[in-house]
């Protein structure tokens, strides 16, 4: 990997690492459902005025279906559950949940597709639910009433990007970008009927509508922009090297913004929950070869 694309990498992880500091503002005022249509629907008209200048076209009357399934699963469901457990977790802890995707992946084939789970990749689930255990166990925001439902929020919604990872391993190929901007679209229709459930507590003011907008705009669409050119550079194969460096970002962005207090069962937790995804990835650094991300 060349200097310009660990670069690119880097300000990748900050941007996604950046979405769990920009919920956790905005999620209590806008509510879940208010907040994440604002950030598809910002996300889908940015890249659609990309689209626009680049030529790139979507195919809706083929690939509409594959739109909604992708949309569903890698943006309006994880989304939602993620905005909606930030109205009560710190962006530190949200940041650590979503690195446990790779592991709910694992055993998504050992369920569906009937693959073997070596010994290291069950040492690294191990290592991921104790690494998880104690983050929740001694942090103080877990402690807070309707905690452990906005855990198993975050956890669900870690749990169904990897059922979009595995969908999209299996789904006949289409363009990278045209997978976003389809995506976006879709889960922009698919967050409208949980609006009457979640409505916004309180009337937005400037800096929230910010947060939103930084949300659909540099979370969703510039990421996607980056992540393409690492694509283009350096493969698609995993999502490995993002997902090890997003914790790290989020921790940092909530302590720097929020005032978040990082104790010892943070860094801890963040270790063993990284360690963990290293092992049931098989995560090896080779800075030298090819070296893979994905989007989240």
């Amino acid at each position: 990997m060349n200097t310009a694309n660990l670069l690119r990498l880097v300000l990748l992880a900050a941007i996604w690492g950046s979405s769990f500091l920009f919920m956790r503002i905005s999620a209590p005022v806008l509510g879940p459902a208010v907040l994440i249509e604002y950030r598809v629907a910002f996300a889908a008209l940015f890249l659609a005025i990309v689209g626009f200048f680049l030529k790139k076209r979507l195919d809706l009357r083929a690939n509409w279906k594959h739109y909604l399934m992708l949309g569903f699963f890698n943006s309006a469901l994880p989304f939602l559950l993620f905005a909606f457990a930030a109205r009560t977790l710190t962006a530190s802890v949200l940041s650590v949940l979503n690195a446990t995707a790779p592991m709910w992946g694992a055993l998504i084939g050992a369920v569906w597709a009937s693959q073997k789970i070596t010994a290291r990749t069950a040492l690294g689930l191990v290592l991921g639910t104790l690494g998880v255990a104690l983050l929740v166990g001694f942090d103080h925001a877990t402690s807070k009433p309707g905690a452990a439902l906005a855990v198993v929020a975050a956890l669900g919604g870690a749990f169904s990007y990897s059922i979009a990872s595995a969908y999209a391993r299996k789904a006949r190929s289409i363009e990278p970008f045209a997978n976003a901007h389809g995506s976006m679209w879709a889960a922009t229709l698919l967050v409208i009927p949980a609006l009457p459930f979640f409505p916004a507590p309180a009337e937005p003011t400037l800096g929230i509508m910010g947060a939103a907008l930084a949300l659909g705009v540099m979370c969703s669409g510039i990421a996607y922009i980056i992540y393409f050119k690492l694509i283009e550079d350096v493969g698609p194969t995993s999502a490995l090297t993002v997902t090890f460096l997003n914790p790290l970002f989020g921790i940092l962005w909530g302590v720097l913004f929020l005032g978040e207090t990082v104790g010892w069962y943070t860094a801890a937790g963040a270790a063993i929950v990284i360690t963990g995804t290293a092992l049931v990835t098989g995560f090896v650094p080779r800075f030298g070869a090819r070296t893979a991300v994905a989007a989240r």
